[in-house]
Formats: structure tokens, sequence, C-alpha cells
């Protein structure tokens, strides 16, 4: 059964944050009167599974790293579960006492879902949540001590795509006439964790099927196929996906790497031979396990 989210949602976020041993905080991205592409039909949050399954404001909820630790470096943190829902909570907390721990601060988006009754256009309401929210981790770096060129995204899955989405797309979806709309939206990094990025052919059926509806425009197909997106100025990427990944076929994030290297972009591409469409933080098989490890590596090479 579905339940309100913002009843057992303190709950949740305090199993999350002994996890994680930092002091978080929530807030809107969108200003009173001011989100995009709403039809003006009151919906409510909801969540089951612990999975979250509406969303009717979009929040970033804030963990900084720890003051003493605190390297400067950000992630806005973007969960899957294809286009239709957000899983998991327990996945979020996970990421997060991870990142804390390398100094790291995390900025989870809580975004719309594109089929939720209160969208007006259904591809780009997750895109426009998350280039609001980049604005807004941008516009109070300083408050949190964070670097504003150092402020990446990481997605899983679905996440993945809209991390992607936020990394290749140069069209400004989110502007509203305020402030923020002069505040860079693009990330410095991308990390994406069996990432959706085509969506043809070989795309996740359900992703496609919830982002661009049953029989899009073949122009909207091309746009969101984000590994005909990259361009000489995509951030640099890091790629995790397993080989027997049967949902989101591994050639997703093949496609992309070979995108970014035939531009010029810095991509380190990690294809391990199992852990399915499962990779997390915990309990992967095998050599999956050192997916972290390799991540962090990467972050301290390229400076960020």
């Amino acid at each position: 059964m579905v339940v309100q989210l913002k009843t057992i949602f303190c709950g949740l976020m305090l199993g999350v944050l002994a996890n994680a041993g930092t002091t978080q905080t929530t807030l809107p991205i969108w200003p009173p009167g001011q989100m995009p592409n709403d039809n003006g039909m009151v919906v409510t949050d909801s969540i089951a599974r612990d999975r979250i399954w509406q969303v009717a404001r979009p929040e970033l909820t804030v963990w900084p790293a720890p003051p003493e630790t605190n390297t400067g470096a950000a992630v806005l943190l973007l969960l899957g579960g294809g286009y239709a829902r957000q899983a998991t909570l327990t996945l979020a907390g996970e990421v997060v006492a991870w990142f804390n721990a390398l100094g790291v601060n995390v900025f989870w988006l809580k975004y719309r879902l594109p089929q939720a009754p209160n969208v007006i256009v259904s591809h780009e309401a997750p895109i426009q949540d998350a280039q609001r929210a980049m604005r807004v981790i941008r516009a109070r770096a300083a408050g949190w001590g964070v670097d504003t060129s150092r402020i990446g995204a990481m997605g899983f899955s679905a996440g993945g795509h809209l991390a992607a989405t936020l990394g290749t797309h140069l069209v400004d979806y989110a502007a509203v006439g305020d402030a923020l709309d002069t505040v860079a939206f693009r990330p410095d990094f991308l990390i994406l964790i069996s990432p959706v990025i085509t969506m043809g052919p070989q795309t996740h059926q359900g992703s496609r099927q919830n982002l661009l509806g049953e029989n899009p425009a073949p122009e909207l197909v091309q746009a969101f196929s984000l590994e005909k997106q990259v361009t000489a100025q995509t951030p640099p990427v890091f790629l995790v996906h397993a080989a027997d990944d049967a949902a989101v076929p591994p050639v997703n994030s093949l496609q992309f790497a070979q995108s970014l290297v035939d531009r010029g972009v810095s991509a380190s591409l990690h294809l391990f031979p199992f852990g399915a469409h499962n990779i997390g933080l915990k309990n992967n098989p095998g050599s999956t396990q050192s997916w972290t490890m390799h991540c962090a590596q990467w972050l301290r090479e390229m400076g960020f």
C-alpha cells in the first residue's frame, strides 16, 4: 500500500543518518508558485517498499561532509527506478556514508517523475529539477564549504540517464526568471552506475516509455539518446556496468564511453563480469565490489 511520504520520511532518514553520521537539511529547489511544467493539480508525495513513487515538490536533502575532512567536492545524487519510481532510500544512505567518509558533500535530489499527473511535458520535468538543483548547489556553495568547480552528478540506472542528460544537454530547461537563471547547471564530472544512455533499440524500454511516451518523435529519441549528444565540453565520466545486466544492456555504457573518447573527453569505463542490474555500494559479487575503490582513485586523480 502506498502511504504518505512525509508521515514516515523522518523515520527513514534517521536510518540513513545512522549510516552517514552527518546532519542533514532539506530544502525546496523551486520558489513558491514558480515550479515550471506544472498544471496546478495538487498531488502528494508517496512512498512504498523503500521507493518513492510520486513527488509533489522537488527537494534537495543535503549531507555536508564533516568540517574537519571536507574536501570541497560535492555530488548531486540521482537515484534510478525506470523513471517510474526512485529507488532506494537505503541506497541513498549508503552513498551518503561512503562519500562523506571521503570528505565529499552529498546533495540528494528528489525529482519529479515524468508521468506524474501534475506534469505537463513528461520528458522535461526530471531535467528541469536536476538543472535547478545544480544551480541551487552552486549558488549556495560557500555556505556548505563547496568548491563551485568540483560539483559532480551521480546516477544509478535511469538516474544515470538523468545525470548524463544534465552533463550533455545545453538547453536551459529550468529558467524561471529569477537570479539563479544565470548560474551554471552543468556538472564538473559524472559518475554513472548501470546507466540508461540510449533511447534507441538497446534502451531500457520502461525508462524510454515513461520519459518519452509510447510513440515519441524521432527527434525526441535522438535528443535523449545521450551517446549522440556528447561534445568536447561534456565533463569527464566514470562508468560502471555489469556484463550480465539483462535490464539495461551494457552496450549503453560502451556506446557512451566510445562517444566520449571520440570527442576527446576523459572516460573511465569499468565493465565487470557479474552484478546484473543490482550494482550498489555493498554486497557486489567478486571483482564488482572494487568499483568504489576505483571511483575514489579516479576522483583524486582527476582533481575532484
